[in-house]
């Protein structure tokens, strides 16, 4: 069959285009398929290798392309417009980010909680399924994605069961953190690449368990030395940058030069949500709050990808077997909200689920599950 752009990208990225649409999303004929994507070069590639396998099963694909966006950027209008019209399945493929929903940030979607991105809203309101990929590459989305996902799916399992029956967890690592968080209550969300029916939605690569601490419970010390994100993209950590959290703020972040660009990072985060309280694109009190939640520890994940490497990109970094990242800014709770996500890789931890009773239970010891 004569599908579009079969002459316009790496043939190689066929397998893992099959594997999406396949394994990951079970894509179904006459389902409609919303790809939005960039002008990239790569990322245009892999999206219309996406756009010929949902065609190859008869689905209805629509590519649809927005400028690149960055951590503070606004999404097109038409690209909000599109996602709320409410296609099945929904794709978000990026050199940087999807961008922000104005509309959003303005007046909160309401349904099980208040949401700030449409995005957010359709798929955990189970509007539809799909799968979101931020500085996707040929040789990750080639290499990571055409995986073992009954493995993966497995590993994801075990660990949500234990973090479900968890108090609090506790992580240290030889780089120098040891840190707690409370979990009580929360949700543990398996990124384990099965998105085959509404409600479901992740990253792609996928590869990871990921919990939002209780706000206020994160105390002790994280040593990042792994790989971070900053306001103009990842880094790979040269000089660990060691944050001292307390009370579930970062209240000092020490290190070499990387360290500073850190905290003018968090400090840019929120600065630019307390222009918004003044512009009135968010309403005074909400951009107080987004600028103190700025520094809150608003994700802990483990990464569970064996095929994935630390590559200066978090879209891969974060899913490393044998890691584990915690996110400075928001959380996935709805209940910490910031203009800021910065996702920051700590190597060979031991992470340590604590019951109600104290009793311990062990998920990974130095970078490696239990049940290895």
């Amino acid at each position: 069959m004569d599908t579009f752009g079969t002459s316009s990208y790496d043939r190689s990225l066929a397998r893992g285009a099959r594997a999406a649409v396949f394994d990951v999303l079970a894509l179904r004929k006459d389902e409609r398929v919303l790809i939005v994507t960039n002008p990239d070069p790569e990322v245009r590639q892999i999206s219309m290798a996406l756009f010929d396998a949902a065609l190859g099963v008869g689905a209805k694909p629509v590519l649809m392309f927005q400028k690149e966006k960055g951590q503070f950027d606004f999404a097109e209008d038409a690209v909000i417009k599109s996602i709320e019209s409410g296609p099945e399945v929904a794709l978000s493929l990026s050199t940087e980010k999807l961008g922000k929903d104005r509309w959003g940030l303005k007046q909160p979607y309401r349904g099980k909680r208040k949401y700030d991105h449409i995005y957010d809203y359709m798929y955990e309101e189970a509007k539809f399924r799909g799968f979101w990929s931020p500085g996707i590459t040929k040789d990750m989305f080639s290499r990571t994605v055409p995986i073992d996902y009954t493995r993966l799916r497995t590993d994801c399992a075990r660990i949500v069961t234990t973090l479900s029956e968890a108090d609090s967890v506790r992580v240290t690592a030889p780089g120098g953190t040891d840190i707690t968080i409370g979990v009580r209550g929360r949700k543990h969300k398996p990124d384990d690449g099965d998105f085959r029916r509404p409600g479901r939605a992740g990253n792609l690569p996928s590869g990871e368990v990921y919990s939002s601490p209780v706000v206020g419970t994160s105390n002790g010390v994280i040593a990042f030395d792994g790989s971070i994100v900053l306001d103009v993209g990842e880094i790979v950590i040269k000089t660990p940058i060691v944050a001292e959290v307390e009370k579930g703020l970062v209240t000092s972040i020490c290190g070499g030069n990387e360290a500073r660009k850190l905290e003018k990072t968090v400090n840019l985060g929120a600065s630019k949500a307390r222009k918004m309280g003044k512009s009135g694109e968010l309403k005074p009190s909400v951009a107080e709050r987004y600028a103190r939640n700025a520094r809150s520890i608003g994700e802990l994940g483990i990464g569970l990808n064996r095929s994935a490497r630390i590559v200066a990109n978090m879209l891969e970094d974060e899913k490393v077997y044998g890691t584990c990242h915690f996110a400075l800014g928001s959380n996935y709770d709805g209940d910490a909200e910031a203009l800021i996500h910065l996702d920051g890789l700590v190597k060979r931890p031991t992470i340590t689920a604590v019951g109600r009773s104290g009793l311990e239970k062990r998920l990974m010891v130095d970078g490696k599950l239990v049940w290895d």
